[in-house]
């Protein structure tokens, strides 16, 4: 019985792999695609899922099951993946292995992606000592402050050092992002030297707009803003069962 539960699911893949050839058996590049932001942001969440199901051992899986776990709809699934070329097989459903590697090459976590910490306070310091980023691709090679205080203290084994060291290491090492933990009267001569010294990747904690040339990219995380769309949806909820 085993035996042949496992030929039927090698005849599945097969035709599961068959018909992604037949279909161009290539990813769409998204550069060569307009891809909504709303799309993009969905992605990494899609992969936390699968990565969730890999972990459990499932091997495949339909859109609506994934759907009720992720509590969107399949269509939105569909839809958001067709924006790639599109995963599954009618009557299969998706390879979640295969899903799963493919959106992480789409998301460029198959390759390393060197970065380093600016402000090595407390968060500068919890964002170090998060260990999922060098499971997704993301090594932190370096943390800098411009607190002598804190020079030669180590953080996961890495050496804080001076932020006026930064120019040098930077054309000593190869670093593809740079994080922002600075306080925000800080963060915008920062990211002009990051700029100049090559950094074309800003991920951006201080609470400020970075300006910054068009080949720069820079993903602002503003915690606080975050916590205000909380606390206005908490009174918006509030309100309305005050209401019934």
């Amino acid at each position: 019985m085993e035996r042949k539960c496992r030929h039927v699911r090698r005849v599945k893949q097969y035709r599961y792999k068959r018909e992604y050839r037949r279909r161009g058996g290539k990813v769409i590049n998204v550069e060569r695609r307009k891809i909504s932001r709303a799309v993009i942001s969905r992605l990494p969440r899609y992969y936390r899922y699968l990565g969730d199901l890999l972990e459990i051992g499932v091997e495949r899986i339909s859109s609506n099951d994934l759907s009720k776990k992720m509590n969107v709809t399949a269509s939105q699934i569909r839809q958001d993946l067709n924006n790639f070329g599109g995963f599954g097989q009618q009557g299969y459903g998706y390879n979640v292995k295969y899903l799963y590697t493919e959106i992480g090459k789409i998301l460029g976590l198959d390759i390393l992606h060197p970065m380093i910490i600016l402000g090595a306070g407390n968060l500068g310091q919890a964002l170090a000592n998060y260990v999922d980023f060098e499971k997704r691709g993301f090594e932190l090679v370096g943390i800098f402050d411009i607190n002598p205080v804190l020079e030669g203290m180590g953080v996961r084994g890495i050496e804080i050092k001076m932020i006026s060291d930064l120019p040098f290491f930077l054309k000593e090492k190869k670093v593809e992002i740079a994080v922002l933990t600075l306080p925000k009267n800080r963060a915008a001569d920062m990211a002009e030297i990051l700029v100049k010294n090559g950094i074309k990747a800003i991920w951006n904690f201080a609470h400020i707009d970075l300006d910054v040339p068009e080949d720069v990219i820079v993903e602002n995380v503003h915690l606080s803003e975050s916590l205000m769309t909380l606390s206005y949806n908490l009174s918006k909820y509030t309100r309305d069962h005050k209401e019934k």
